[in-house]
């Protein structure tokens, strides 16, 4: 049973993730793979609006994922895609990164190799990744203009739509984990925490939300 408090703490941290940025026409559009195919079906959706010639989606497996997409992510995500309608031509699918900084790293590579131009990105995660990915992508490829995008939806419906309350919170307080941490690692930029967000975060922890912390837990201290 969830508390009233923890749910009311994983909808500061939901909110805080997101990034309110309104999509425009950009290059690229990268889609983040997860075990989300709600990534895919946005990503499909901005290109249907015209807000990018060209898709990459970037992923391999993980332990939430080996199962459900034997393929990789990004194979997974591209079959949606074109499944939705848009051509094979205009996906170009990244299969080995298996972190947020690999998605980036991998998927610049593969662009550079194409030789595709990049001066603005739509980064497409799920929810409650918005700014995590954001802070990362800022930090390994600066020269870009990035947009945060996700699948337009409450915290409640995205938990009616994986069925799995815990397993979202557990990631909410994974996601806010990184991004207290990483910029001393030099993997993300710094972003200001504020004081409830810490707060939540830290009452999270302690009710148990922590199957996606880090071990080397370096938030406290």
């Amino acid at each position: 049973m969830i508390s009233t408090q923890a749910w009311a703490d994983a909808q500061r941290l939901w909110d805080f993730q997101q990034m309110g940025h309104e999509p425009r026409p950009c290059s690229v559009a990268i889609g983040l793979g997860s075990h989300d195919l709600g990534v895919a079906d946005t990503t499909v959706d901005l290109y249907e609006r015209g807000m990018m010639p060209l898709i990459v989606f970037t992923g391999a497996t993980s332990r939430t994922t080996r199962e459900r997409m034997p393929r990789g992510e990004a194979e997974h995500y591209r079959e949606r895609a074109i499944e939705l309608g848009v051509p094979a031509g205009a996906i170009l699918v990244e299969p080995q990164a298996r972190n947020t900084g690999e998605n980036i790293r991998l998927s610049r590579a593969l662009l550079e190799d194409r030789g595709v131009p990049v001066s603005s990105a739509l980064l497409v995660s799920k929810p409650y990744e918005e700014r995590r990915a954001y802070a990362t992508a800022r930090k390994l490829w600066p020269d870009v203009e990035w947009l945060s995008a996700s699948t337009p939806m409450t915290l409640a419906e995205y938990v009616d739509s994986i069925q799995d309350a815990r397993l979202i919170i557990d990631m909410l307080v994974g996601a806010q984990q990184r991004l207290m941490v990483y910029p001393r690692q030099g993997f993300m930029i710094e972003q200001v925490i504020p004081e409830d967000v810490a707060a939540a975060y830290e009452r999270l922890r302690t009710e148990g939300f922590t199957s996606r912390l880090l071990a080397d837990d370096m938030t406290r201290g």
